[in-house]
């Protein structure tokens, strides 16, 4: 089973780069973010020619995730659980997949750590943190993936002098998504690839930040360590950054073995 995450930063605008994807990398289950669709712009059709039925949840040219699955989708839930408060900026979906509890998830950027929309994205992760105590014990199989906006180590960024002060990087930050991961969630990719650094999801597109290898881990695949310990390969399909009209974040992917 491959399980996929991308933050594909306007599906309007990248439709074809994902079809393309699906066509060759062939995820059993992908997770996308920033797709900047209603729902009822969202293109349903499209994915099911390719054999995925897919779920959404957007209404406004920012944000919106979606979950699509070529081995079933069922009790799709949008936004938080009914007993937190509603996610007006469409950031999380979920649903059942092949025997497996996944979320799409797109955590806020937070902009700079002296704004408003840095404490929002932290009070965002401690409602997320209660969203996962519903999915049920840390011993089922529950995967969750997305744009965290949060380089888990200093290892998951270029140069962590030129991030100091920064957000994606603080220690607030990196302390909500520790507090995530304690529910017992474990980051699959990096269970593949414990010491290497230089493995990046996301490069800036000014000042030829791809090309010069100037990037950050933010897009990560959370999953109980039932499902972790069966990961037998990961990987970031830099293919996917390259040529005409790339998003700025690569697709994430793991595979399971049965």
């Amino acid at each position: 089973m491959r399980i996929a995450t991308w933050n594909v930063n306007s599906l309007k605008a990248r439709l074809p780069r994902v079809e393309e994807w699906l066509g060759y990398a062939r995820p059993d289950v992908l997770c996308l973010q920033e797709t900047k669709l209603s729902d009822a712009a969202f293109p349903h059709m499209a994915f099911a020619a390719q054999g995925y039925e897919s779920v959404h949840h957007g209404d406004r040219q920012w944000n919106g995730v979606a979950i699509l699955s070529r081995v079933g989708i069922s009790d799709p839930v949008a936004g938080f659980v009914s007993s937190l408060e509603p996610d007006a900026d469409t950031r999380l979906i979920s649903a059942w997949c092949g025997g497996v509890h996944v979320s799409s998830v797109y955590v806020p950027n937070g902009r700079s750590v002296d704004s408003d929309h840095y404490e929002y994205k932290l009070a965002w992760m401690a409602k997320l943190r209660q969203h996962v105590d519903s999915l049920g014990k840390p011993g089922d199989p529950v995967a969750v993936g997305g744009d965290f906006n949060i380089a888990p180590a200093d290892t998951d960024v270029w140069d962590p002098a030129h991030f100091v002060g920064s957000t994606h990087v603080s220690e607030p930050e990196r302390r909500a998504l520790a507090e995530l991961e304690d529910w017992g969630l474990v980051d699959a990719f990096r269970g593949r690839y414990p010491d290497e650094d230089g493995l990046y999801s996301y490069w800036d597109y000014r000042a030829g930040d791809f090309h010069e290898h100037r990037g950050m881990r933010i897009d990560l695949i959370l999953m109980t360590a039932s499902l972790a310990s069966r990961v037998r390969w990961a990987l970031v399909d830099r293919n996917a950054r390259k040529g005409k009209l790339p998003s700025d974040h690569a697709p994430v992917f793991v595979d399971l073995d049965p």
